[in-house]
C-alpha cells in the first residue's frame, strides 16, 4: 500500500492521458494482477518483451496504476522478487506439468533494457524514487552478466546471458535488441559505464553488416585475433532479416535527428525504402547480402516503417503504410463468433510503438529522455 500511494495521490491531479489503442489492448490483455497475456506464441503464455513494452507505453499514457502492476508481476514472477541478482525470465506460463511459473530462465537482454529504460523514465518523470533505484539494480546486473568485450571492438551487450557464445570465439548479436536512444538515456543515466561504448558499436555492426541497405535478424561477430574481429553471417539463424530486424527500422525512424548517429543509420538502412517505394509492402524476409525479398510483411511490418519513412524525408510513403495499418488494426480488432480474426500481439505492439510517435504522443530527445503529450498538464511533471 505504502508503495501504491503516491501514484494514486498524484492521479488527482494527473489523470491517465486518452489513448484508445493502449487503452483497448491493456483492457483485454493486461491481467488483474499485471501479467500481459498473449504476448507468447501460446496466448496463456507471457514474456519479459510483452511485460516492459507494456510498462513503456503505461508511462506515454499516464497509468501509473497499469505501470506499476505490470512492474511488480514482473519482479516478482520473472526474477523471483530479486532484480540485483537474477535477471528476467523471458518466459512465463503453464508447463508440460500443468503448473504456472517460468518456462524458460534465460533472459532476454532487449527486455531487460526496456525494463530498465521504463523505470529510469518512469522515475524521473512521475518522481518515483523506488523505481530509479530498482533500474540501477537491474542495470548492475545486465552489466555483470549481459555485457561483454569483443576483441577489436570492445563493450555489447549480448543477447542473453546463455547461449549466445559459440565456440571458435563467435559471439551472436542482434540489432533489434540496442535502440539507440534506450542506449543514449542509459549512458545518461550512467556515464561511466560501458553505454556510450555500446552505442557506438551498435552503429559500427549496421554498417558493417548491412551491404545492401538491409539489416539481418541476427549478426555475428568472429574474433580473429586477441586485438581484432569481424561481423560475419550469423551461423544458426543464417542472412535473413524478417521479424526481429524490422524494429531496427523502427529504432532508427525513432531516434532524435540531432543524434549524431540518426543520419548515417538511416543511410545504412536504404534498401528497405528502396523496396518499398516499387511494392508499397514491406517484405516479410530479405537476404541481406544479396538483397533478394520474399513474401509480403504483415501490418506490423508497416507500422515499424512509418517513422522510418518519415525520418528520411518521404512522408508519402509513411501515409502509405499507416493507411494499411489503420485498416488492418480494425479487421483485427474484430471479432467472428467470439474469436478474434488474427494474433494481435507483435503487430499491435509495433503500431503502439509507431502510431503513438506519429501522432506525437511521445517523442525521444537525443540525450533518450521522452518528451511525452501530457506533461505540460501535469504539474510534478511540469516543475521536476
Amino acid at each position: 500500500m505504502v508503495v501504491l500511494m503516491p501514484a494514486a495521490a498524484q492521479a488527482d491531479t494527473c489523470p491517465a492521458a486518452a489513448w484508445p489503442l493502449w487503452q483497448t489492448y491493456a483492457e483485454r490483455f493486461v491481467q488483474a494482477d499485471g501479467r500481459m497475456l498473449e504476448s507468447a506464441m501460446d496466448p496463456q503464455h507471457s514474456t519479459s518483451e510483452g511485460q516492459s513494452y507494456g510498462m513503456l507505453f503505461a508511462l506515454i499514457g499516464n497509468d501509473q496504476a497499469t505501470f506499476d502492476k505490470l512492474w511488480r508481476w514482473s519482479s516478482s514472477n520473472l526474477a523471483g522478487g530479486d532484480i540485483a541478482n537474477r535477471l528476467p525470465a523471458w518466459l512465463w506460463g503453464r508447463g508440460k506439468d500443468d503448473l504456472w511459473g517460468v518456462q524458460d530462465a534465460n533472459s532476454a537482454s532487449d527486455a531487460d533494457l526496456w525494463f530498465a529504460y521504463a523505470l529510469l523514465e518512469a522515475a524521473r518523470i512521475w518522481q518515483r524514487p523506488e523505481y530509479r533505484a530498482d533500474a540501477k539494480r537491474l542495470l548492475a546486473n545486465i552489466e555483470a552478466r549481459q555485457v561483454v568485450s569483443l576483441p577489436g571492438l570492445g563493450k555489447m551487450v549480448l543477447p542473453g546471458p546463455e547461449g549466445f557464445v559459440q565456440p571458435d570465439h563467435l559471439w551472436r548479436l542482434n540489432a533489434s535488441y540496442l535502440p539507440v536512444p534506450l542506449l543514449r538515456r542509459l549512458a545518461k543515466e550512467s556515464p561511466s559505464g560501458p553505454w556510450k561504448e555500446i552505442v557506438e558499436n551498435t552503429a559500427k555492426m549496421l554498417r558493417a553488416s548491412s551491404p545492401k541497405g538491409f539489416v539481418a535478424d541476427w549478426i555475428g561477430y568472429r574474433g580473429t585475433s586477441a586485438n581484432s574481429g569481424l561481423f560475419v553471417v550469423d551461423p544458426i539463424k543464417g542472412e535473413v532479416g524478417s521479424y526481429d530486424a524490422i524494429r531496427v527500422y523502427l529504432w532508427a525512424g525513432m531516434t532524435a535527428k540531432s543524434d549524431p548517429l540518426a543520419a548515417p543509420i538511416l543511410a545504412h538502412l536504404d534498401g528497405m525504402a528502396a523496396s518499398i517505394a516499387s511494392t508499397g509492402i514491406p517484405p516479410e524476409k530479405v537476404q541481406v547480402t544479396s538483397g533478394k525479398t520474399e513474401g509480403s510483411g504483415p501490418f506490423g511490418f508497416s507500422s515499424a516503417l512509418i517513422p522510418y519513412f518519415q525520418a528520411k524525408g518521404q512522408p508519402w510513403l509513411a501515409e502509405q503504410q499507416q493507411r494499411r495499418v489503420e485498416q488492418a488494426l480494425s479487421k483485427a480488432l474484430e471479432q467472428v463468433n467470439g474469436e478474434r480474426t488474427q494474433p494481435l500481439y507483435y503487430d499491435y505492439m509495433l503500431s503502439l510503438f509507431a502510431l503513438g510517435w506519429a501522432e506525437k504522443r511521445y517523442q525521444f530527445l537525443n540525450d533518450g529522455t521522452l518528451k511525452l503529450v501530457w506533461e505540460t498538464a501535469c504539474p510534478r511533471a511540469a516543475n521536476r
